[in-house]
């Protein structure tokens, strides 16, 4: 059996979305701040949940940089950090159990099993979704994401950017995953119907019995033989045959009466040849008869 295309479609978005999200996690890019006065113009400062660099054109980036306003402390970041480690431990756990669910090594999948693991993985991109809008929505508010006062400006930094497309690929690659239950809620409701019933219904309150009693009337059509009412042929046994349609009345036999006696023309035949006989048997005898004269 070839493996569905709902399952490949998973397979392939939700590692990209996992190498994705931990990529946003762990790097410091989730906010730009720049334009401090006392520094140069192209100072930029990288703010992410775990760290803080410091770059400048003219030297390398230096990682490290001590948190003098409280950024790491506000709750934006805290649970930031809290739900990405959920989301990277859930996507994990997702691909595990995708990558057992769906067995290309064998013929067939295991439909229950890919269909959890797209709800796993469903999940795992909610709970990275969530702090990323989260951080998004307070990014230019100083009062809850510390930074230093106008002329600094704050800008999205990178790691926002692949945390937000991560979660998409997390979502998208559950989601198609989880269409695997489709056919394994096929099978069992087939299987349902087909298997007996363990124990007799009870019947409701709304459900009644009653057993009526079958009237005595006449049958609609009845079979009539010789003017004489005959049961259905249902009732004479198996030997009997059906008849089709109603028998006719026969009608009584008709007697011919002719004035002209039909015999009276057939005893002169009768006597000409009873004489002719007489005269063979005469002519039989020793004398001559006269027809040899």
């Amino acid at each position: 059996m070839r493996t569905p295309v709902v399952m490949i479609l998973g397979m392939v978005l939700a590692p990209c979305g996992l190498l994705l999200t931990l990529t946003g996690t762990l790097t410091p890019g989730w906010r730009l701040v720049k334009g401090f006065r006392d520094q140069p113009v192209d100072v930029v400062l990288y703010q992410g949940l775990w760290d803080m660099c410091r770059e400048q054109s003219s030297s390398e980036r230096q990682c490290g940089q001590p948190d003098d306003l409280g950024y790491f402390a506000a709750e934006p970041v805290r649970v930031a950090r809290g739900l990405m480690i959920a989301s990277l431990a859930a996507t994990a756990l997702g691909l595990l159990l995708a990558t057992v669910g769906v067995r290309c090594w064998q013929d067939e999948p295991h439909f229950a099993l890919a269909g959890l693991s797209g709800v796993v993985l469903f999940a795992a991109g909610l709970l990275s979704l969530i702090p990323v809008s989260w951080y998004n929505h307070f990014l230019a508010d100083r009062a809850v994401l510390p930074a230093q006062s106008s002329p600094v400006t704050v800008q999205v930094g990178y790691s926002l950017v692949l945390g937000y497309l991560g979660s998409c690929l997390l979502l998208l690659g559950g989601f198609s995953l989880a269409l695997s239950f489709a056919p394994w809620c096929a099978e069992r409701c087939r299987s349902c119907r087909k298997a007996p019933p363990g124990r007799a219904r009870r019947s409701s309150i709304s459900t009644v019995y009653i057993d009526w009693p079958e009237p005595a009337l006449t049958p609609a059509i009845k079979y009539y033989s010789d003017g004489q009412h005959r049961p259905r042929p249902v009732q004479l046994g198996a030997a009997s045959q059906r008849k089709a349609g109603f028998p006719m009345p026969r009608p009584p036999p008709k007697a011919y009466s002719n004035p002209v006696e039909v015999l009276d023309g057939e005893k002169a035949p009768e006597s000409h040849h009873g004489v002719s006989s007489r005269s063979t048997r005469s002519c039989g005898s020793a004398l001559p008869c006269d027809s040899d004269l």
